[in-house]
């Protein structure tokens, strides 16, 4: 049995270089132009995204010779609904969002000694919601672009089960318990988001959530030597996770009134200062790219038939790839 993790993170950078001006020309600094974009008004929207989580279970028997934490990697789809208020180029904003969650992990647990059958827990996250504050500030000549920080509760629902492995070959029964529970917790996150036209935006996020605290029961297993019942008992659970998410935003407060990008002029109309550009690099350009792969694997190998007799799993089978991409052109052609 193989589950694999897959995270995969993009950065571009671009790098023209054109010509050069005379400093000794340029008059006083210019000073750069208000924004046009306002993020004041109310937007509902979409998202998808996906990452990776833990969810540990302790050992009522004692500490556990290995095992006890389950990853749980994580793909998601949902929607959001808020609103902002912007003063000058600071946009602060409300928001709620609910995610529907595809994630399953299983790893042995309760292995507190070789004398104790130990168990194989499994764990199923399948929904999160999140109430948020924002703070954002707004870049570029106009504020199309809002890089913002987040922080606020979260809310899972979580789903799972505790079962022994077979006790004996089965000469005693396999016990099994099963929880589903919701659970309040916090998350805190960064993003930024870019205005496509003046009613649509998208948004790229990182978010941080941190639940702890629910009880789950755990079921009676067998003790050897001596030959003896350990009884039923309690795990405490904790989960974790890193969820990156990629959006697309309606704005409600673009109507007529709202300027149209043609409308809003990148840079000043009316000069402000004057320059005599020198051709030193006149028909030259530099573009460079980068892009890096992180990715996630566990093998898991069980013994036994019908029953599970034990259950070996093989972390760390982690990799980082990449590649570098290197363009110029110049005036005779591109290498």
């Amino acid at each position: 049995m193989r589950s694999e993790l897959l995270f995969c993170g993009v950065t571009t950078a671009a790098l023209v270089a054109g010509g050069a001006v005379n400093s000794a020309n340029l008059k006083p600094a210019v000073k750069v132009p208000p924004a046009v974009w306002n993020w004041t008004g109310g937007y509902i929207g979409g998202h998808v995204g996906g990452g990776y989580g833990l969810t540990s279970f302790s050992d009522p028997y004692g500490p556990s010779l290995y095992g006890d934490v389950v990853d749980t990697p994580v793909f998601l789809a949902g929607g959001q609904i808020g609103y902002n208020w912007q003063r000058e180029r600071w946009v602060f904003g409300l928001e709620l969002d609910a995610s529907g969650a595809a994630s399953d992990g299983k790893n042995t647990c309760l292995a507190v000694s070789s004398s104790v059958v130990s168990a194989n827990c499994n764990a199923s996250p399948n929904v999160f919601v999140t109430g948020t504050g924002r703070l954002g500030y707004a870049f570029g000549p106009q504020g199309h672009t809002l890089a913002y920080l987040k922080g606020g509760v979260a809310w899972q629902h979580n789903r799972g089960d505790v079962t022994n492995n077979n006790e004996f070959r089965g000469w005693a029964q396999q016990n099994a318990t099963h929880f589903d529970y919701g659970r309040v917790g916090g998350t805190i996150g960064v993003g930024v988001e870019h205005a496509l036209t003046p009613a649509w935006s998208l948004t790229l996020e990182y978010d941080y959530l941190r639940f702890g605290g629910a009880n789950v029961a755990t079921p009676p297993t067998l003790r050897y030597p001596p030959l003896a019942t350990a009884p039923a008992n309690v795990s405490s659970l904790s989960s974790s996770y890193h969820v990156g998410k990629l959006g697309l935003n309606y704005h409600f407060d673009a109507g007529p009134s709202t300027p149209a990008w043609s409308d809003a002029p990148l840079y000043p109309t009316k000069p402000t200062f004057s320059a005599s550009p020198i051709a030193l690099a006149d028909g030259w350009s530099l573009e460079t790219g980068t892009r890096l792969w992180l990715s996630r694997g566990k093998y898991q190998w069980d013994h036994g038939s019908s029953d599970l007799v034990s259950r070996l799993s093989y972390h760390g089978l982690d990799g980082i790839s990449g590649e570098l991409f290197e363009r110029v052109d110049s005036p005779w052609g591109s290498s």
